[in-house]
């Protein structure tokens, strides 16, 4: 396993526990600071990939790194995998699941089935980052195979999901690690009535990041009650204040679904305060910008939070 490479993405690195197979590139890399996801500790169902559960996924939570390698020509994934192995293990890791596409290992059935299937079950290919502007499960057409290796630590299980892809276009390797972790708490903020107040009166507009959503629901978690509270104060203080609730997304996704998904979180937060607070609902309106308006690049997980964000326009 080799350090960083001249050609990887900007501000990408390998994981220290991991490390990088001779001669690759990394041409994709995303940190979550706390995520849920899913990896494979057995055989799955090819029909049902698109769910992510049932058979052969487990659910972990935790920080997550994803890492995209492009794989140096004329090194097979199989030889590819055992480096991985064996590195892995001299770190304290077990290996807890291997599988090959062509061998059936994969799959439920036991027979051979489309290297697709093991691409697909990555993750929804409409929220990972692409590959070279493809989606990921588009570079194990011709096969793939799998690893899954665990390392227990009193701060947490390390689980580390190797894929494999082979594709016509190259191979390349999936390393997603998950850093298994007590999620911090107390760290929502929200905005007071007066606060939002000064700066609509300023500029029309305030950004809200205390009302939360689970990744990829359109509903409105418990703990965004503080937040609401106070936007219905700001609302019941001011019986003229009509508001236009814009929701926005960062870039992880496609653009349609980023849309779709803005505009229902920002309708349901017009149905929470009309719905609950009964604010009168010629008061209040709903726009979804998807991932359109960004306030801070999306290169880091810092700027991407700061772009997923509930806004309240003046009318």
């Amino acid at each position: 396993m080799s350090a960083a490479h001249a050609a990887d993405v900007a501000g990408s690195q390998d994981h220290p526990l991991v490390g990088r197979y001779q001669g690759a590139e990394i041409v994709g890399y995303q940190v979550t600071e706390y995520d849920e996801t899913t990896v494979l500790d057995g055989a799955f169902d090819p029909v049902d990939t698109s769910k992510w559960s049932g058979p052969g996924f487990k659910d972990v939570e935790g920080r997550i790194i994803l890492i995209y390698y492009k794989l140096p020509e004329g090194r097979s994934t199989l030889e590819i995998m055992r480096n991985y192995e064996d590195s892995l293990k001299a770190n304290g890791f077990s290996i807890a699941f291997t599988c090959a596409t062509s061998k059936g290992t994969c799959f439920t059935s036991g027979e051979p089935d489309a290297g697709y299937h093991l691409g697909n079950a990555i993750g929804d290919p409409l929220k990972l980052p692409k590959l070279a502007d493809d989606y990921v499960h588009n570079w194990f057409e011709q096969g793939g195979r799998y690893l899954l290796a665990r390392l227990d630590r009193p701060e947490g299980a390390v689980y580390v999901a190797l894929y494999l892809g082979e594709s016509s276009n190259g191979n390349v390797g999936v390393v997603k690690v998950v850093e298994t972790k007590e999620m911090e708490t107390g760290k929502i903020e929200y905005i007071k009535a007066s606060e939002m107040d000064t700066a609509i009166t300023d500029k029309g507009s305030v950004a809200i990041y205390g009302i939360l959503f689970d990744f990829d629901k359109d509903v409105i978690k418990p703990e965004s009650k503080p937040q609401l509270d106070e936007i219905a104060n700001l609302l019941t203080s001011k019986p003229d204040l009509k508001l236009k609730i814009v929701g926005h997304t960062d870039n992880q996704g496609a653009a349609d679904y980023n849309l779709s998904l803005s505009q229902r979180r920002a309708a349901n937060v017009v149905a929470a305060l009309t719905g609950v607070y009964g604010i009168a609902a010629d008061r209040l309106s709903s726009e979804g910008a998807g991932m359109t308006q960004p306030v801070a690049p999306n290169d880091s997980e810092e700027g991407r939070a700061k772009n997923r964000r509930v806004e309240l326009v003046a009318q």
